[in-house]
């Protein structure tokens, strides 16, 4: 017979399976970055668009990997998405063809707030139901 999940076991395993999409988003960043196709793979300003994109996924795996709401919640997401771009940026400063710039440091900022605000409404869309720290 199958043993029934609980939900707070469910909720670890969530928060683990979000700790490893942000170490492998970090990863997948710093080897598929050095490669010569991705210099100008998204000329300006559509760039901008996919930092914002690909940081509002990575904030919000940060934001889940950190089982807390409201403000802690949000300054997970924002951290997360900071340090990952942050190193991202100093790793382009020594690629051939790359560069590091504060324009997309704030993108990958901005990606993190975004990556909270669908945490916020998704935890409002749940009715609130989910339990955190």
């Amino acid at each position: 017979m199958a043993k029934a999940i609980s939900l707070e076991n469910l909720q670890r395993t969530v928060r683990i399976a979000a700790a490893l999409m942000v170490a492998a988003s970090a990863a997948v960043l710093y080897v598929g970055g050095a490669q010569p196709v991705a210099v100008g793979l998204f000329p300006a300003p559509w760039d901008k668009l996919a930092h914002l994109l690909t940081f509002a996924v990575i904030g919000g795996a940060a934001g889940l990997a950190g089982g807390m709401r409201g403000w802690r919640m949000l300054a997970c997401c924002l951290a997360g998405a900071l340090l990952v771009g942050g190193m991202d940026e100093i790793h382009q400063i020594f690629l051939p063809g790359r560069s590091a710039s504060w324009a997309d440091l704030a993108a990958d900022a901005a990606g993190g707030l975004l990556g909270a605000a669908a945490l916020a409404v998704l935890h409002r869309l749940m009715g609130g139901r989910l339990k955190h720290r």
